[in-house]
């Protein structure tokens, strides 16, 4: 698991994903063991990443179960990864951060 996560990081981080942040939500009540959450750096590019996302990830052998996509806020879902996508004032405005903190602490 801790190598998908690392690949998706990098990933994130060579196409100009910013302020990447990983949580690790195994054992808890939960949808996914792990979420990351990426800045884009505008709208264009949250769905450029996402793009680039898919695609590199199939080549891995990734299996993209879900996407859901505007062009502030991006989500792919693998299951038992959870990827998020977006624009500063969007993570900023919907704090998920905090959110998945309150899970991990609980």
């Amino acid at each position: 698991m801790e190598n998908r996560v690392d690949m998706i990081v990098e990933l994130l981080d060579s196409k100009k994903g910013e302020d990447i942040q990983t949580f690790d939500l195994s054992g808890k009540d939960y949808i996914a063991q792990r979420v990351i959450i990426a800045n884009s750096l505008g709208t264009k590019h949250t769905l450029a990443l996402l793009d680039y996302l898919k695609e590199e990830l199939k080549k891995k052998g990734e299996k993209v179960l879900s996407v859901d996509e505007s062009e502030d806020w991006a989500i792919c879902d693998l299951g038992d990864i959870i990827i998020h996508v977006m624009t500063a004032e969007y993570r900023e405005k919907y704090n998920l951060e905090e959110f998945l903190q309150d899970i991990y602490q609980n």
